[in-house]
């Protein structure tokens, strides 16, 4: 096949990737048949992950307006994945185009194709480093040249943390980003929850075990020690949809089955 100008020249693209998977889910246009030959296996096992995921980037694009309309212009998004369809920076650029986004990824894969992809916009830099390693990702040059972090800086934590394990602290992870941060600053979290779901959701997601990354399902105590020294902004931590919603017609009778708890807590003004 024709490798298109998106896709480095050192991008194996006769293997899936699961950012491009991610990307294919969402209705971006950077995958290849082999990424979609992997989702709609996949999807054909949990039918709903797809929703899952298409509401995850819809409170993205929600707490990203929120954020800008609050004064915040700077997006640190950590675990972001490939910069696909709805992406941090097309969004808060929207709002206010001097918005500065850096996105950070361990993946390889997705790092190389979002490089790519943003070489030309200069408000952008991708990051390679791990979610695990908060000093790490905060003293990267990259972080450094496009943040100015004496002003307030949303940090983006959009589904990454469930697969961080209890042993690496997940909670500890964004205190460590939370005081990197100056006053004002901001954290959006997403993390997937077993409550409220029915036995066979969390018989699925728990087969994720026999992966190399597998997710793990939190309650909410477990979710709202996550913001610990932040101001939770209402609604609080809830279900996906019931946070901001654009309209009472995008919430359905039953929110719960997105399968994961959003919220943004904000740091204490100067």
């Amino acid at each position: 096949m024709e490798r298109p100008s998106w896709a480095p020249p050192d991008i194996d693209l006769d293997r899936p990737s699961a950012s491009r998977v991610y990307d294919y889910f969402l209705g971006g246009a950077h995958n290849f048949a082999i990424d979609r030959q992997l989702a709609d296996a996949i999807a054909s096992m949990t039918p709903a992950i797809g929703d899952t995921m298409r509401a995850n980037r819809a409170f993205l694009r929600r707490a990203v307006r929120f954020l800008v309309g609050a004064g915040i212009t700077q997006f640190l998004d950590v675990g972001s994945g490939i910069p696909t369809v709805g992406n941090v920076h097309e969004v808060a650029q929207q709002a206010d185009p001097s918005a500065r986004v850096v996105y950070v990824d361990v993946d390889p894969i997705a790092v190389s194709h979002s490089r790519a992809i943003l070489a030309d916009d200069p408000r952008t830099a991708v990051v390679h480093a791990d979610a695990r390693d908060p000093e790490g990702i905060l003293a990267d040059p990259g972080t450094q040249r496009l943040l100015d972090l004496d002003r307030p800086v949303a940090v983006l934590l959009l589904g990454v943390l469930h697969f961080v394990p209890d042993s690496d602290d997940p909670a500890g992870i964004v205190a460590r980003l939370r005081d990197g941060m100056p006053p004002g600053s901001a954290v959006a979290l997403v993390n997937v929850t077993h409550e409220d779901q029915p036995p066979e959701v969390i018989e699925a997601q728990k087969m994720s075990g026999r992966t190399g990354t597998p997710i793990h399902l939190r309650s909410r105590v477990e979710l709202r020690a996550q913001f610990d020294g932040l101001t939770l902004d209402d609604p609080g931590l809830v279900h996906i949809p019931l946070w901001r919603p654009d309209s009472p017609l995008d919430v359905d009778d039953h929110p719960e089955r997105f399968g994961a708890l959003a919220g943004i807590g904000r740091t204490v003004e100067a």
